[in-house]
């Protein structure tokens, strides 16, 4: 993965079934503090889950939302 364009979508398929907010970030081509604002006012465009204070993004929405664009 290039840090300056970041994973390719064949690569973000093969990642587990959640990622945490900086590593959907970077799929995303948007800071890691961009995400996590997204996320705590509920405005993200992937699915997050909650554990406890921690957030994992679904990664098949992160494929769905690439795949779309």
């Amino acid at each position: 993965m290039s840090s300056r364009r970041g994973p390719t979508l064949d690569e973000v398929k093969a990642w587990p079934a959640t990622v945490d907010v900086p590593t959907a970030a970077t799929a995303l081509g948007v800071s890691r503090a961009h995400l996590y604002a997204l996320v705590k006012r509920g405005d993200a465009p992937v699915r997050t889950l909650a554990f406890g204070t921690n957030r994992r993004v679904v990664t098949a929405s992160l494929v769905r939302l690439l795949e779309a664009a």
